[in-house]
């Protein structure tokens, strides 16, 4: 689909909400921009989102918080964050909101008007009425019955999934192996459940812990553990101090580079989406300890072996290969056609929703 042309010059408006917005949303961004679009972006403090965003070189306007898990503190968040949305919105006037996820986005969009697009890649995640989206894109392997928008007509699909995005324009840097202490030792990445998420099942926590107490038993093993937050970090630290003797696991002070730690990772053990999905676009080995609904990406990508599900403890020793990775020239990171698609959606979204902004 050839680039349109855009007169006058639209504004899009992409919520950040979460880490992995940040290296997704990059490559998007740069392309909307040489598209002649106007980006503007929010971000939400949660999860190092605004660290990451900040080291990423990303302007934005930092705009509410995380709630927690408590369900009805959720649905006050939710509410109190599309509120707070709502003077950005008069400013910026924004003809398009763009999200991967982004409820608050959503909610304070509907309310005002504004077209909203959702990227979506997990069917079973939760969007009550006023928080669904006008327009989804959504991976191939996603079928109509699985959509948030109830106009199916307004469904979008791109190749690949959505680490494809951004994953070919990665480039490793080796640093990290100094940094971290990972030379001469079998390194593994590991994310901790989303103990905060509403798609959260206690069975991923008894394989974490099942999966590092068998690592703290081997001395040739570095594990490098990437809590979802302070509060995690600060819990795992207080509860699970052995696991730290002789630093056989390491926790990063700092934000770091997610697909540099995993490319220089002999596997990746995750109770997370998003860092199953990066290790399978590197080809890094991965093992998933997720034990919520599994998505149609993910059961597309165990069908071509590129992860694998671990369902219970017994498994956590039989299935989990803890080796040394044997690097090729299918290691390097592929192109995809799933930047294009994805951009040529949101051009094409403008285009047909230009006549009806509200906010124009």
């Amino acid at each position: 689909m050839p680039a349109k042309s855009l007169v006058p010059r639209q504004t899009v408006w992409i919520d950040l909400e979460n880490t992995p917005h940040i290296p997704f949303f990059r490559p998007i961004i740069r392309e909307l921009e040489a598209r002649g679009l106007r980006v503007v972006l929010t971000a939400r403090e949660a999860f190092q989102t605004v660290e990451m965003a900040q080291r990423y070189g990303l302007k934005f306007t930092k705009v509410g918080r995380h709630y927690g898990q408590n369900s009805v503190m959720k649905i006050a968040g939710l509410a109190t964050r599309a509120m707070q949305l709502m003077p950005f919105i008069l400013r910026e006037r924004p003809s398009l909101a763009l999200s991967h996820g982004s409820r608050g986005q959503i909610l304070a969009s509907n309310l005002t008007g504004i077209p909203t697009v959702l990227v979506m890649d997990y069917e079973h995640s939760r969007n009550p009425p006023m928080t669904r989206p006008r327009w989804e894109i959504v991976p191939d392997v996603i079928t109509d019955e699985m959509l948030h928008t109830t106009n199916k007509t307004r469904a979008r699909r791109y190749a690949g999934i959505k680490e494809d995005v951004y994953v070919p324009e990665f480039k490793p840097d080796a640093a990290i192996v100094d940094q971290l202490g990972l030379r001469d030792r079998i390194v593994v990445t590991v994310r901790p459940p989303a103990t905060e998420a509403h798609y959260h099942n206690p069975e991923a926590e008894a394989l974490f812990d099942a999966f590092m107490e068998r690592v703290c038993a081997r001395d040739d093993v570095r594990a490098v553990l990437l809590p979802r937050n302070r509060a995690q970090r600060e819990v795992i630290e207080a509860t699970r101090s052995h696991w730290f003797k002789d630093s056989k696991v390491v926790i990063p002070r700092d934000v770091v580079d997610g697909l540099n730690l995993l490319w220089h990772s002999d596997f990746a053990v995750s109770g997370g989406g998003t860092m199953n999905r990066e290790a399978a676009a590197l080809g890094v080995p991965v093992y998933s300890i997720f034990r919520g609904k599994m998505g149609a990406v993910d059961r597309a990508l165990v069908a071509q072996q590129r992860l694998v599900m671990i369902e219970n403890v017994e498994q956590v020793a039989s299935r989990i290969r803890v080796e040394k990775r044997v690097r090729g020239r299918d290691d390097a990171p592929r192109t995809s056609r799933a930047l294009t698609d994805i951009v040529d959606h949101v051009v094409d979204i403008l285009s047909i929703e230009k006549p009806a902004l509200k906010t124009a």
